[in-house]
């Protein structure tokens, strides 16, 4: 039941269960004991696990986060911020085709930035691992900056290429009339990030738009605060060469969006978290333990 009330909407969850198992259980007490259960299995959480094998020397870890926006009953849409740590030897990449992660471990919390830091930092401290083997990857969230720049001041911080690229052509599409154009100039900027060059593409977008363009200074403004983020060249040396966050993205989909934004859905605060717990534990491969949970307090809770 716990499995059905979170892989699917709880309606179709006791539909699932009746054809496989030919037993009729109403959506209502699907929800109820999938919503008890991950409100115990949310306990469970809060010490640091590891569900990666361990690390290799010559191997790196890999750190995303981000936030996802889902619907609550009491204040409206709430960000669940969600992080994804991997291994570089479990990132298999084959030319011509996109790359996949055959092991992963999440994190997610509805709500503050504080506790979903903390949880991370305490899982990330139990892999042991630091310097130039622990790298993470973000947009330009400041909290996400932040905390990675006060917490693990060695490791390698990267600003998600696709966002650095996303911001040079939001400025061509503004100061360009001729796309073509814009487009190879941009194309040509695009190589100059890739090859650790910010500086010089920072003086050709000046050279371009001269000093009173709006869309030119929050381009500049925002490479000069992550400059220190944005060494491509030296990045793609290391561990497996990933310079963006199409990780997280990813785990926005599989992990919160396929369940928990569906049409018409609004959760409390705490069943949104309650869910977030099972799920989070299924994708790290740790359903045993809510097998467990289920046989030391089926009793009481059923």
């Amino acid at each position: 039941m716990i499995f059905a009330g979170q892989s699917s909407c709880y309606e179709k969850s006791n539909e699932v269960l009746e054809k496989y198992l030919c037993v009729k259980v109403s959506a209502a007490q699907v929800y109820r004991v999938t919503d008890l259960y991950g409100a115990q299995n949310g306990k469970e959480l809060d010490s640091a696990e590891c569900s990666l094998t361990p690390l290799r020397q010559d191997d790196t870890l890999y750190v995303e986060s981000d936030g996802s926006m889902v619907l609550t009953r009491e204040e409206g849409w709430k960000e669940v911020k969600a992080g994804r740590i991997f291994k570089a030897s479990d990132s298999i990449r084959v030319d011509g085709k996109p790359g996949c992660i055959s092991h992963s471990q999440y994190v997610a919390h509805l709500g503050d930035h504080k506790t979903f830091c903390n949880r991370m930092e305490d899982l990330l401290e139990s892999y042991h691992v630091k310097g130039s083997r622990l790298v993470f990857i973000s947009d330009g969230a400041p909290w996400i900056k932040n905390w990675v720049e006060d917490a693990f001041p060695d490791a390698v911080s990267v600003l998600d290429f696709y966002h650095a690229s996303e911001h040079l052509y939001g400025f061509v599409e503004q100061f360009f009339k001729d796309k073509g154009k814009g487009q190879k100039w941009a194309k040509v900027q695009k190589e100059l990030l890739l090859n650790s060059k910010v500086a010089q593409v920072i003086k050709n977008v000046r050279r371009k738009a001269g000093t009173d363009n709006k869309a030119a200074n929050n381009l500049i403004d925002y490479y000069n605060s992550n400059l220190n983020r944005m060494d491509y060249k030296r990045y793609k040396q290391i561990g497996c060469g990933i310079i963006g966050s199409g990780a997280i993205e990813s785990t926005h989909r599989t992990l919160i969006q396929e369940r928990m934004k569906l049409s018409g859905q609004r959760w409390s605060k705490k069943g949104a978290q309650n869910m977030l717990n099972l799920r989070v534990t299924n994708m790290n491969g740790q359903w045993n333990k809510i097998v467990k949970l289920v046989k030391t307090n089926f009793k009481a809770a059923a």
